[in-house]
């Protein structure tokens, strides 16, 4: 089966780099177009990474050869479109909020799906904020919006913030087994790569802990009730539970977060013990579907009394694996528990990279 042609949209970033680096060889999919700021624009992508290649894997020979294109002219990626050498879009651009919106409007409506990482319709009522296993359903509501836009083929689709992927998934696991989870409190604490590159001032991580991150608190709090939402009217209306409270923390890691997480249940209340088993039995959509990118276990649970751990445990899995521990009694709520994600692979590329597999298995790309 011949590949289907994907770019990227800001290529030469932290976000788009770890995107070609997981796509290296990938079954489905093939990078085959890149774009950037103007100022990597007209180069060879080799030559506009050449001293900004983070990743220890490095990109494919075939993607350093290719032509860095400005992302802000459409144009190009419509010509390649039209040649069959683009056939949908990975969005991780680096910029405002309003100016990433509109761009990836732009793509939309010249025909050209765009999966985006960025956060700028996470909050447009008619875009879905997929996390695969646990809400696959969402993609029903693209139809809706290609028609009220007029897109024929474009549409936008998203991924939530990476600090919330560690706990989505075990609370999915709980929810579809008929437990009502009415309150949330969560700590963060986050990873350096979050922030990017150069990201966050060594001076200010070294032997420290900064208790802000802009933006981080309102998004961990109000993403998970979207996707818990339901499509009504055409639109995605969010889920009234839980009620979640969050800190969020970067700490001296560079990759992976990690999340201290207190549930509080309605009037059916699992024990530990099932809660364990619920977790071990899970499976998505992915995991029935075998996409590539997906995890075979979604969740893997550690008994150490240590456990997890981000160097030790963030890798699981090809790193899309939540990776569980310390679950128990919580004396002020039902249960307490800790987890894990990788925040560039889960929470970033390799999550998007899903979106797009769960969006080919649905007919959309």
């Amino acid at each position: 089966m011949a590949k289907i042609p994907v770019g990227i949209l800001g290529a030469t970033g932290m976000v788009g780099q770890n995107y070609i680096a997981l796509l290296n060889n990938h079954p489905w999919f093939k990078v085959c177009y890149v774009a950037a700021s103007p100022r990597s624009a007209g180069k060879k992508y080799a030559e506009a990474v050449a001293g900004r290649w983070q990743l220890i894997d490095t990109y494919a020979p075939h993607v350093g050869e290719l032509v860095v294109q400005d992302a802000n002219d459409v144009s190009q990626a419509v010509a390649a479109f039209k040649r069959k050498r683009c056939a949908f879009v990975f969005s991780a651009l680096e910029m405002g909020k309003a100016e990433t919106a509109a761009l990836e409007e732009a793509y939309a409506a010249a025909g050209i799906p765009v999966i985006s990482n960025a956060s700028a319709h996470r909050w447009t009522p008619d875009v879905p904020v997929l996390i695969p296993e646990v809400n696959p359903h969402h993609v029903d509501i693209i139809p809706i919006q290609q028609k009220a836009r007029g897109w024929k083929k474009g549409f936008i689709a998203v991924k939530p913030n990476c600090s919330i992927q560690s706990y989505m998934i075990p609370l999915q696991a709980l929810v579809q087994e008929g437990f009502l989870i009415k309150r949330l409190v969560v700590t963060t604490m986050q990873a350096v790569s979050g922030a990017g590159y150069p990201g966050v001032p060594s001076l200010d991580m070294i032997d420290n802990i900064v208790p802000y991150i802009g933006g981080e608190e309102e998004k961990s709090e109000k993403e998970p009730l979207k996707i818990f939402g339901t499509i009504v009217n055409g639109t995605l209306k969010n889920a009234s539970m839980p009620k979640i409270s969050a800190c969020c923390n970067r700490v001296p890691v560079i990759d992976g977060h990690t999340a201290c997480i207190y549930l509080e249940f309605g009037s059916k209340k699992p024990s530990v013990d099932e809660i364990k088993k619920i977790w071990a039995a899970f499976k998505g959509l992915p995991q029935e579907l075998k996409f590539p990118m997906a995890p075979e276990q979604p969740i893997i649970y550690r008994e150490e009394d240590n456990r997890p751990q981000p160097r030790k445990d963030r890798d699981l899995d090809k790193g899309m694996a939540v990776v569980i521990g310390r679950l128990r009694p919580c004396n002020v709520f039902d249960v307490r528990f800790t987890a894990l994600s990788h925040n560039t692979v889960r929470g970033a590329a390799g999550g998007g990279i899903l979106n797009a597999e769960l969006l080919k298995s649905k007919g959309y790309i």
